[in-house]
């Protein structure tokens, strides 16, 4: 990968970016997308928008949302003490004993997820899942007014950790879903920048929380009205101990971290759209996979799809291990193939373009 596009990835990720809380990573995506296309904006919601080739046709949407999980802030205290609320689909088994910034209105704050020591908890106790309810931040305050002096209700939360390169081409954060999918978008307006035979326009859309209900993704699509919307998400890898076993491989399919995009295949899916998919990788020599998809995916693809009188819609996925934690997990090599797949696909779409079934 190149070294400014790493660059970017790695400022991308460590921006926090709770749904409903994006301003951060927005800013840092406008600041480095501008540079590739006729202009960028946001929108009421809060989704940055990037137009290339406004004039041409077909209207080609992308969408990879650049929320994540977090928690919110709900009480306080007499001690200090901050209980919270999830936003989006949290685990509650990877809670306890975590690290945390809060973000306020004075900045970056750091606190830690309380959690009563092992040696007191009952037999029955250590077996049990922790309640949010019993879970607390602490930021080292004694009193109510003196943590309310930092912290304000609502303020969200997200884990302390950040962007790491492990090995070679993987590398580990939180918030790869999907701020791994937003990445791309930038990516493959690059791409498409230097490309003097683009036919469509491209509206490439960092959307705004997905998690809490591909909200963004319906407003952005109902603004831009596509004719082709794709969404770049991330699925499940089904390549490492325990989700390895048969059963859950026959459950969940093969997804493996570092052999290619990710193309589903279903009724959320144009059949067009992936035919051509398909074909652009194989004429490119791009790697790739294909994940069955036999109902509405979970993904902006599903908004997308429906939007006005309907989008033929395509949804291409990067693979990530241990999805909604902390230390998600991917390929390099698979975020620059999906970049440079989804290029090549809009290269060979213009006005002659026909997706109706």
């Amino acid at each position: 990968m190149k070294s400014e596009s790493l660059g970017f990835l790695r400022t991308f990720m460590d921006a926090m970016s709770p749904s409903g809380f994006e301003d951060e990573a927005r800013e840092i995506w406008k600041q480095r997308t501008k540079r590739f296309v006729d202009e960028v904006f946001s929108d009421v919601h809060g989704n940055a928008i990037a137009v290339l080739n406004k004039k041409g046709k077909p209207k080609v949407m992308l969408a990879g949302h650049m929320d994540e999980i977090g928690y919110m802030v709900k009480y306080v205290d007499s001690k200090g003490f901050i209980y919270f609320s999830p936003i989006g689909g949290i685990d509650l088994h990877l809670i306890p004993g975590k690290r945390v910034w809060i973000k306020t209105k004075k900045g970056k704050i750091l606190g830690v997820i309380g959690r009563e020591p092992i040696h007191t908890l009952e037999e029955e106790e250590r077996k049990k899942v922790a309640k949010i309810e019993n879970l607390f931040i602490d930021i080292g305050m004694t009193k109510k007014e003196e943590t309310l002096e930092l912290v304000s209700i609502g303020d969200p939360a997200i884990p302390a950790v950040g962007f790491e390169v492990l090995n070679k081409d993987r590398v580990v954060g939180r918030g790869f879903d999907d701020k791994g999918g937003a990445f791309i978008v930038s990516e493959i307006l690059r791409l498409l920048s230097s490309e003097k035979k683009l036919k469509p326009s491209v509206y490439g859309v960092a959307t705004v929380q997905e998690e809490i209900g591909l909200r963004g993704a319906t407003t952005s699509a109902f603004r831009i009205a596509p004719d082709v919307g794709i969404a770049i998400d991330v699925t499940h890898a089904t390549d490492y101990p325990a989700i390895m076993m048969a059963s859950k491989q026959i459950k969940h399919g093969e997804v493996v971290i570092g052999k290619g995009p990710v193309i589903s295949r279903g009724p959320n899916i144009n059949p067009k759209v992936f035919d051509l998919l398909v074909e652009v990788a194989k004429k490119d020599k791009i790697p790739y996979q294909i994940e069955a998809a036999p109902r509405g995916t979970g993904t902006d693809a599903n908004t997308i799809q429906l939007t006005r009188e309907g989008v033929a819609t395509g949804l291409v996925s990067i693979p990530n291990r241990y999805m909604h934690t902390p230390v998600e997990l991917v390929s390099l090599d698979d975020l620059e193939n999906i970049a440079k797949l989804l290029a090549g696909f809009i290269m060979r779409i213009n006005e002659k373009s026909d997706f109706t079934l």
